[in-house]
């Protein structure tokens, strides 16, 4: 089982964000639409982790995939 903090999903949201920014549209691009619908039910919930296990497959890949080019501390 393993799980992600709040602040490892701000942090893959914020580098999908500067990678591919909002055009005029003002649109998230489909990475950080997705973590952003992770983020918004942990804030709802009010939980500072999120198991991999609640987490979709795309959601899952957003964040590894952000995360392991910022590194763990972003």
């Amino acid at each position: 089982m393993s799980v992600f903090t709040i602040l490892d999903v701000e942090r893959a949201i914020n580098y999908w964000r500067e990678l591919k920014p909002a055009g005029q549209d003002a649109a998230l691009c489909r990475e950080a639409r997705v973590l952003a619908d992770a983020y918004g039910q942990m804030i709802f919930s009010h939980a500072d982790a999120i198991d991999t296990s609640s987490l979709s497959s795309e959601q899952i890949q957003a964040l590894t995939s952000a995360l392991d080019q910022r590194g763990p501390s972003g």
